[in-house]
C-alpha cells in the first residue's frame, strides 16, 4: 500500500504554524505497515489542490489528507477529492444531526454554512468527529483510496485513534514492529561505521541510524504479521547492537537520557542530588521533566556565584582561590557538598565557561567540568563542547547537561546490588 501524505493549509506553507499532522500520521501508518512514500503541502488554492490530488495519486494507491474540511469558501478539499473520482456531494444525515448536537451542546449558533461539513460523497466511509464539527471519510474507486481528516491536531488525532486506525487495519496483512536502541557517547558517523555490515546485510529487520543533538537512535524494524512475531525477529538484532557497542548504549525504548536516570534510580531505590553552575539548573529541570521524578530525587542547588559554592556547598575559598571556579577541583567538591548537603546516595556538578564571553586561551569558552560522587564511584570528566559557532551557549549548556545525566547513569551501573553494598569497595 503505496500512501502520500496530503496537507491542505496555506499556513502550513506560511509557516505560522508547525505540521505536526504529517509527523503523527508518519509515525502512526508505520506501526500499521503502511508504507509512506511522500509528504506534500499545499496551500487553499483549488486548482493547485488538484493539481496536487493528481501527482499524489500518479506514484501512490493511498491519499492520507489533512485539511480544509471547514465550513468557510476556502474549505475545498472535500470537493477537491470529489470531483477527483467524479463522486457527487450529498447531504449525510447522521453527520448533521451530529453537528447540530454539537452546537446545542457547546451554545453556540448554527450558521448555514456549517451545514456544507454534513455534505460527503456518495459511498464513502464516513469517520465520525468526536472533538469539532466535520466529519472525515475514506472514498475509494478503481484501487484508489483518499482518506480525508480535518486540520487541527486535536481533532485529527482522535478521529485516526477511533476511526482511521480499525479502517487501516482491516486492509492491512503486515505491520511494522519497531525497536529504538538510544545511544550517546558517539557520533552517528562512527555509529554507522560499527553498524555498517549489519545495516547493509539485514533486509527484515532493517537498521537506521537518526542523529539527535549529542546523541544517536538506532531503530531497528521488522515486517510482521504480529508484535509478537516482530518482536522475536528483532531480539536478536538489539543484543547483536549492544554488543557491538557495549559502553555507550543507554537504554532501548527510553524517551530520554533523563527518562533512563529516573528509571534506573527508581529500580535501584536511590536519590540523586544536583549542584550546577554553568547549567543553571538545566539538570533539575530535565530530571524533573519525568513523572515520579520526586521519588528518587529531593534537591538540586544552581550555585552561579562563588559565594554559593562556598557558603551552601562547602566548597572551599582555598580551592577557589587556587584553581578557579571552572576547574576539576571545584567540580569534584561540589558534588561532594551537595550530596551530603541533600544526604543523596549520588550526586553531580558541572562547572564551565558556556560563552559567549569569559574564556581565556588557558580556559576557552566550552570548557566544562563535570563531577559524580557516591560511595561507591566519583569522577571528574573534562569535555570542550564548543564548536566554534555563534550563539552556541545554549547548545554548550544542553550538552553538558546529557553529559552530566549520562556520567550519572555509567556511575549507577557500578552500584552494588543491595546485598553487596556491606563489601563494596569505595573509590
Amino acid at each position: 500500500m503505496k500512501t502520500e501524505i496530503l496537507c491542505v493549509g496555506t499556513e502550513l506553507l506560511l509557516g505560522d504554524i508547525v505540521n505536526t499532522n504529517a509527523a503523527y500520521l508518519s509515525r502512526e501508518l508505520a506501526l500499521l505497515g503502511v508504507e509512506v512514500y511522500h509528504h506534500t503541502v499545499v496551500g487553499d488554492n483549488p486548482q493547485r489542490l488538484a493539481q496536487a490530488l493528481n501527482i499524489a495519486f500518479s506514484r501512490s494507491d493511498t491519499v492520507v489528507m489533512t485539511g480544509g474540511l471547514g465550513p468557510t469558501y476556502d474549505d475545498l478539499t472535500k470537493e477537491t477529492v470529489a470531483d477527483y473520482f467524479h463522486c457527487p456531494l450529498k447531504l449525510h444525515q447522521p453527520s448533521l444531526n451530529a453537528i447540530e448536537d454539537y452546537f446545542a451542546r457547546t451554545g453556540r449558533e448554527l450558521t448555514e454554512n456549517n451545514k456544507k461539513q454534513a455534505m460527503l460523497p456518495e459511498g464513502c466511509t464516513v469517520f465520525p468527529n468526536s472533538c469539532g464539527t466535520a466529519p472525515g471519510f475514506a472514498l475509494t474507486v478503481e484501487s484508489k483510496t483518499a482518506i480525508l481528516l480535518p486540520g487541527p491536531p486535536s481533532e485529527m488525532t482522535a478521529m485516526f485513534e477511533l476511526s482511521v486506525r480499525p479502517y487501516l487495519e482491516k486492509r492491512s496483512q503486515k505491520i511494522l514492529v519497531s525497536h529504538n536502541v538510544h545511544i550517546f557517547g558517539l557520533g552517528e558517523s562512527h555509529v554507522e561505521s560499527l553498524l555498517k555490515p549489519m545495516m547493509t546485510s539485514y533486509c527484515n529487520p532493517t537498521i537506521a541510524p537518526y542523529a539527535k543533538q549529542g546523541e544517536v537512535r538506532i531503530r531497528v524494524t521488522a515486517s510482521a504479521g504480529s508484535p509478537e512475531e516482530g518482536d522475536r525477529l528483532i531480539a536478536p538484532v538489539l543484543g547483536q547492537i549492544q554488543a557491538a557497542l557495549p559502553d555507550v548504549v543507554y537504554g532501548i525504548d527510553v524517551d530520554s537520557l533523563q527518562g533512563a536516570v529516573v528509571q534506573t534510580l527508581m529500580q535501584r531505590g536511590l536519590k540523586l542530588a544536583t549542584a550546577e553552575s554553568c547549567t543553571g539548573g538545566l539538570i533539575s529541570k530535565r530530571i524533573t521533566e519525568i513523572p515520579g521524578s520526586s521519588q528518587v530525587f529531593d534537591c538540586g542547588i544552581c550555585s552561579y556565584a562563588n559565594s554559593i559554592k562556598e557558603t551552601v556547598l562547602g566548597v572551599s575559598r582555598q580551592t577557589l582561590c587556587r584553581y578557579g571556579a571552572v576547574s576539576p577541583q571545584t567540580a569534584q567538591e561540589m558534588a561532594r557538598g551537595v550530596r551530603k548537603l541533600a544526604e543523596a546516595d549520588i550526586a553531580v556538578s558541572t562547572t564551565g565557561i558556556a560563552g559567549p564571553d569569559g574564556g581565556t586561551p588557558e580556559k576557552p569558552v566550552g570548557l566544562v567540568y563535570i563531577a559524580v560522587d557516591s560511595p561507591w564511584y566519583s569522577q571528574v570528566m573534562e569535555l570542550h563542547l564548543s564548536r566554534g559557532r555563534k550563539k552556541e551557549r545554549e547548545d554548550i549548556r544542553y550538552l553538558a547537561s546529557s553529559h552530566a545525566l549520562n556520567l550519572v547513569l555509567q556511575a549507577l551501573r557500578k552500584a552494588p546490588q543491595p546485598d553487596e553494598s556491606d563489601c563494596a569497595e569505595l573509590k
